[in-house]
């Protein structure tokens, strides 16, 4: 073979073994580098220096995750702090219950526990709320409307605040405390900016209950004070924490219990299927006389869960275990054992279960609101029917349910905010009441009148779009 051949040749096998040596290295690399995704590292490329190799080690994030690298556990402690601090913004923070409908008209949101009673003030101003945070929250009723809801806080300290009441001349209001089992009184003082200054009174009522206080109240006289527990008592306080009578229900237990609203009466129900009522009388220069016997309301067949009063105490409106609630007229005369009338009773299911059942009654008894677990329903009084209902308005069960003084909104809570709705059932009402009216009236300025309340309550529902054709 000639020397040009054999070094052609010679040549041509150097350029195959380099060929075989780049392919082998090239399978080799990727075997590394899938090796290296499996094994949870960056690839080693031959771009990469050994310090640069060393960073991308440590600083991989499921490494700094808490996995195992080279089948060791990194160093736990950054992340676990990571961790645990994140869980405690969570639970502090925890996520805030959504809810719309066309109907709602706003909602309070500055409490960071969950709200468990709420007052309207009797001069319709202010509403009181309390919760598991420790406050005591007064909102301006003028702002329900408006983009923002203001309110100013009174803390609890130690302690936090399960019921609250105003006083009937809107300078005070009343507490029941948790853990002290007791009343405490925070009065109102009116700063030169508009706002108030919120101070407990020295010393707290004395401890009388042997069960949970279950509802408290203040009559609209300002001469007595009501507290119930959930077995069967019933204490009538003075203002200054004298006891003045103590009741015996004997209703196995009290679910609830209430001032009327004229200040004459506190009624309570329970295990019975009946409501009483006691009258607390006093003399004419003040002083506490006596608490007699009423009257009661009967006719239901099972245990009641609750009841409430019109504004004006002339009417009443109770639910039961038995599927019902029941409207009453009990404006009688009560001493010439003359009973309440039963004017309308309608069907309401869910009350029959075992989840908690509330009940509020409009000012002038039109409209009577239910709820139950986290559901609302309104029904119209007159003729007994359903017309409006509002599911899952509370991330809890619904504890406390309120008409404002004015009828126009329906206030519940059950979580960390209130929720106020427009009264449409209440303005149908006042349009069916008008309409009769005009048809019966005689005199041109009571049929103007009459006219003029009929259009702004027809507009209203219009304005909601709830305006039945």
């Amino acid at each position: 073979m000639e020397l040009s051949q054999m070094s052609e040749l010679m040549g041509l096998s150097v350029l195959l073994g380099l060929l075989a040596l780049m392919a082998t290295a090239a399978v080799a690399r990727g075997w590394l580098r899938a090796g290296e995704e499996r094994s949870g590292r960056p690839a080693l490329t031959g771009s990469t220096p050994p310090h640069r190799t060393q960073q991308m080690l440590t600083s991989h994030p499921r490494v700094l995750s808490g996995q195992k690298a080279n089948g060791f556990p990194p160093d736990k402690s950054s992340g676990s702090k990571k961790q645990k601090q994140y869980q405690r913004i969570r639970k502090e923070k925890p996520q805030q219950h959504n809810f719309t409908h066309r109907l709602l008209a706003a909602a309070l949101k500055s409490h960071s526990g969950n709200i468990s009673c709420m007052d309207f003030s009797s001069n319709g101003k202010y509403l009181a709320t309390c919760a598991d945070d420790r406050t005591i929250r007064i909102w301006s009723t003028k702002d329900f409307l408006q983009r923002e809801h203001r309110s100013m806080r009174a803390n609890v300290e130690l302690d936090h605040a399960t019921l609250v009441r105003f006083s009937p001349d809107c300078r005070a209001f009343i507490v029941w405390l948790a853990n002290g089992d007791t009343l405490r009184v925070f009065k109102m003082t009116k700063r030169e900016d508009g706002g108030y200054t919120f101070t407990a009174t020295p010393e707290d009522f004395p401890k009388k209950h042997k069960a949970p206080v279950i509802d408290i109240g203040i009559a609209n006289t300002g001469k007595f004070i009501m507290t119930a527990s959930s077995d069967t008592t019933v204490l009538i306080w003075s203002l200054k924490g004298q006891v003045l009578s103590t009741i015996n229900t004997n209703q196995m237990n009290n679910t609830h219990a209430a001032v009327s609203p004229c200040g004459r009466f506190v009624a309570s129900c329970g295990f019975t299927p009946d409501v009483k009522v006691w009258e607390v009388c006093f003399g004419k220069k003040g002083e506490f006389q006596e608490v007699v016997r009423a009257f009661e309301l009967k006719g239901h067949s099972a245990a009641v869960h609750s009841f409430a009063f019109s504004n004006d105490s002339r009417r009443m409106a109770s639910v039961s275990k038995d599927g019902t609630w029941k409207l009453w007229d009990t404006d009688v005369e009560y001493k010439k054992k003359q009973d309440p009338y039963l004017l309308k009773t309608g069907r309401f299911e869910e009350a029959a279960g075992a989840a908690p059942c509330r009940l509020a009654l409009s000012p002038n008894a039109q409209v009577l609101a239910l709820a139950s677990g986290s559901s609302i329903h309104l029904y119209n009084t007159r003729r007994g029917e359903k017309e409006e209902c509002f599911e899952r308005v509370h991330g809890e069960c619904i504890a406390n349910l309120s008409f404002d003084i004015t009828g126009r909104f329906l206030a519940s809570c059950g979580d960390r905010a209130v929720r106020l709705f427009h009264n449409t059932p209440g303005h149908r009402a006042m349009v069916e009441e008008m309409q009769g009216h005009l048809k019966r009236a005689s005199n041109e300025s009571t049929r103007q009148r009459l006219q003029q309340q009929l259009t702004q309550a027809q507009e209203t529902l219009k304005s909601l779009g709830a305006l039945k054709k």
